[in-house]
């Protein structure tokens, strides 16, 4: 792993591209992390809320070549329970994080981490991915008008090792990588979905056509989600065309 440590900077993944396109064949597993980021990118156009030196903000490249394009879903998948067993490996005390699809990490009712994943695509396959994503690890006072954010902090009580965190997560990534290269997707989308953030039960949602309520029926290894109405009808929706209301 290349490392790359920043004081500050405007983004890791915007960073990290910048090096891409002047090295085309930047090394994989090079690491960009940042103890401040001026204008870190959140989900759904927003900003990442974090303070400067209280968190893990950080983007890593893989080049997945051997992974056809239309199953990249399967690296979402991966970092999103790096991100939830690197956190539980690190902090014992903290069990049972979840993810809210597509790969926002929640502890119970509120939000401790999101990540952006961006592919580039070349010969028809993946040349590059930067993933890059945000933990809220010892901040205590969030001031954005984010709903519901919490720290791991918040949630043990103690300040704890960003560097810990950063590695656990790295590393445990590197290994659902692997094991996703030889053994393919099956058994991470198991875990995926296991831990998937109300996975049970009826809940209001809203898209370009209005509210309506559904249960989550599935994912697909596009990475759409399926949702089945109360009156029994199914919907397959992409990232940003669904929402919850109780998030809007």
């Amino acid at each position: 792993m290349k490392r790359i440590h920043l004081p500050e900077t405007h983004s890791t993944s915007s960073y990290l591209r910048e090096l891409l396109g002047g090295e085309p064949a930047l090394d994989e597993w090079t690491v960009v992390d940042a103890d401040s980021q001026t204008a870190g990118r959140g989900q759904r156009g927003n900003s990442w809320e974090s303070e400067g030196g209280k968190n893990v903000t950080f983007s890593l490249l893989c080049r997945p070549v051997w992974l056809p394009p239309n199953r990249q879903w399967s690296l979402s998948e991966a970092m999103a329970l790096a991100v939830c067993e690197g956190c539980e490996r690190v902090c014992p005390e903290v069990r049972g994080l979840q993810v809210k699809w597509p790969n926002d990490i929640y502890a119970g009712e509120r939000k401790l981490s999101g990540t952006l994943m961006e592919c580039d695509l070349q010969g028809g396959r993946i040349s590059a991915c930067i993933i890059g994503t945000g933990i809220n690890v010892n901040q205590t006072v969030f001031v954005s008008d984010a709903p519901n954010p919490v720290s791991l902090c918040q949630l043990v009580g103690t300040e704890l090792d960003r560097e810990a965190v950063l590695m656990a997560v790295v590393e445990t990534f590197v290994a659902h990588y692997e094991r996703l290269r030889a053994e393919g997707a099956d058994s991470l989308h198991a875990a995926y979905m296991s831990r998937l953030y109300h996975r049970e039960g009826f809940y209001e949602y809203a898209d370009a056509e209005g509210r309506f309520c559904a249960q989550i029926a599935g994912i697909e290894p596009t990475g759409h989600l399926l949702l089945r109405r109360t009156d029994g009808r199914m919907n397959r929706y992409a990232f940003k065309e669904v929402t919850r209301v109780s998030e809007k």
